[in-house]
């Protein structure tokens, strides 16, 4: 897979404001600074314009749900993909029609075109994360998207513990994953550092792990931000964010590495998929 150079990449952790308005304004500073210091592409978290209302079961939270691409948020972020020239990732709760709701991201190319979205795959039902009542599996399976940067891919939050998405990323081409989340402190905050950089290793790619941050108001999950870049070789490409506050973070990821390391690692020459078929047996 050809690299091509260095690419500045932003994320951001936020903590809900209250309402979706603010809560949009805030997602636009943070790209209009990330492009001011010149990143080229940037996620947000899972379900960015909203709390994470999964901490409860209640139908009022259905009013978070939006269409994709055509509803507002979606088509407000197409303009601010061309007033930055960023590529966007942007998680959101999907409308798909009456009674059919996903938890989804829009990836949007740096010229504001919707180049597809991203319907998360395995949606949880415990505790403090009660998905199962708003959201149906995803159906469009694992796609990457050809963007001005390179060639991205999304995985969603509770995704992240099922190796077999990451896998099918890699083998589709993606140099860059995004993983938004949603995950609380008492919950998995160990497990945090440890999976996206096992993925990045194992399928030999950039992952930005993006982790909400804040106690908000539908329940006591305490997310804990440390969002993070991580390259090929399972490496924090600079600083993790704070575990307690808000923070943009911009690194360069050099997409070169990810064939130096596949050469060095040569973990896709060496996979057996003759001999995988019991895995993908009920």
């Amino acid at each position: 897979m050809p690299g091509s150079g260095v690419v500045r990449a932003a994320i951001v952790q936020a903590k809900w404001t209250g309402d979706t308005a603010s809560m949009i304004e805030i997602h636009e500073g943070y790209a209009r600074a990330a492009a001011e210091q010149g990143a080229k592409i940037m996620g947000f978290q899972e379900v960015f314009n909203a709390p994470y209302f999964c901490q409860v079961q209640e139908s009022e939270h259905y009013r978070w749900a939006e269409p994709v691409p055509d509803g507002p948020t979606v088509t407000r972020m197409q303009s601010l993909a061309r007033e930055t020239g960023m590529v966007l990732v942007v998680p959101v709760f999907e409308l798909e029609s009456s009674g059919n709701y996903y938890n989804t991201a829009a990836v949007i190319d740096a010229d504001g075109t919707v180049l597809g979205k991203y319907r998360k795959h395995h949606i949880p039902q415990v505790k403090g994360f009660w998905e199962k009542y708003y959201f149906k599996p995803g159906n469009l399976g694992w796609p990457v998207f050809e963007t001005a940067v390179g060639t991205v891919g999304v995985y969603i939050c509770y995704d992240r513990h099922f190796p077999e998405g990451w896998r099918a990323l890699g083998l589709a081409g993606a140099q860059i994953v995004f993983n938004p989340s949603a995950t609380s402190r008492s919950l998995s905050s160990y497990l945090w550092k440890l999976e996206q950089p096992a993925a990045a290793v194992a399928n030999e790619y950039f992952v930005a792990a993006i982790n909400r941050v804040g106690v908000e108001e539908y329940g006591d999950n305490d997310f804990y931000g440390t969002s993070y870049f991580v390259d090929p070789r399972g490496q924090f490409v600079g600083d993790v964010a704070s575990s307690h506050d808000e923070e943009l973070l911009v690194r360069d990821l050099d997409l070169d590495l990810i064939d130096t390391v596949r050469q060095q690692w040569a973990f896709y020459r060496d996979r057996r998929p003759d001999a995988y078929g019991p895995l993908v047996q009920s």
